[in-house]
């Protein structure tokens, strides 16, 4: 028995590292957000790449992406696991920088990923990150990423025009290190908007909350990693955030009852890992399509 048991562990983590970890998915879901009549906006939704420089694949596969076409490119953050990394990242969304983008950034764009027990990504969360790594040169892909005409969204508001349709974006810095700043950029969302977006790196409740209370019909967000190591048939166990697993990937409502004035929410799965902690089970590595579309 103990025999199966070891023998079952070791497939589980082969089959983690060895092949799931770089299954990489496109998942597609169609989201009714727009107002009566307008025609449909294609959104890519890229999150948590965590690119080190000899990842060809990944990178291969990203640039792959611009054949869908979206109309905005949103990227939720987590783009860097290495200190040389900025140009992979750059190589890998080249095709797409003449799309129109916005961008946040998260823990792993500030600071290098440090080697630790991989058993503490089960224990809950305790509040904000507390880091005391090496810097990454996130100023060099911000610039890399404005340069092309992405849009910031670090604790700022911008508007992104898409032909006839207007989209307004609100953003904040990551909350995983406590660095979003909501009062500086809240507000009721503007009547003059098709759309207002809502944009995070990780999804933390006190942030959600804010967007939906002020109008934000979507929110974007990444994180979580759909909690990398799930339970088949039961899913995520943790969410590395104060929201509930049940929401960690794919769309939802948020407030997660609904209702009138809740807005509909987007969480990636991401791409990647960090280089100490290179696996996942039962949740593939994900970008995501957003097809919006009018309400009912």
């Amino acid at each position: 028995m103990t025999l199966g048991l070891t023998g079952l562990a070791l497939g589980g983590l082969v089959y983690a590292a060895g092949y799931e970890v770089r299954s990489f998915r496109l998942r597609r879901f169609e989201v009714p957000v727009l107002p009566s009549g307008t025609r449909p906006i294609r959104v890519l939704h890229v999150s948590d790449l965590h690119l080190t420089p000899k990842q060809r694949g990944k990178i291969e596969w990203v640039r792959g992406l611009a054949a869908l076409q979206p109309d905005i490119v949103v990227d939720t953050g987590d783009n860097l696991a290495h200190s040389d990394a900025v140009p992979a990242v750059l190589d890998a969304f080249e095709p797409l920088l003449s799309t129109p983008g916005v961008f946040v950034f998260g823990s792993n764009d500030y600071y290098k990923p440090q080697p630790k027990n991989p058993a503490a990504y089960l224990l809950p969360t305790r509040g904000k990150a507390r880091v005391h790594q090496p810097n990454l040169p996130w100023a060099d892909l911000q610039e890399g990423f404005s340069t092309a005409g992405w849009l910031d969204l670090t604790n700022t508001r911008g508007t992104v025009d898409l032909g006839d349709l207007r989209l307004d974006f609100v953003g904040v810095d990551d909350p995983h290190l406590g660095r979003d700043r909501y009062d500086r950029v809240a507000g009721p969302a503007s009547p003059e908007a098709d759309l207002t977006v809502g944009v995070t790196h990780a999804p933390y409740l006190r942030v959600l909350d804010a967007m939906a209370g002020d109008g934000c019909q979507l929110l974007l967000a990444g994180h979580t990693h759909g909690g990398q190591l799930c339970v088949p048939g039961y899913g995520a166990l943790v969410t590395n955030c104060d929201l509930e697993p049940a929401r960690v990937k794919g769309v939802s409502r948020h407030p997660a009852e609904g209702g009138p004035g809740a807005a509909w929410m987007h969480v990636s799965a991401g791409l990647g890992t960090s280089p100490y902690t290179p696996v996942r089970f039962a949740c593939p590595p994900e970008a995501t399509l957003l097809t919006l579309v009018a309400a009912p």
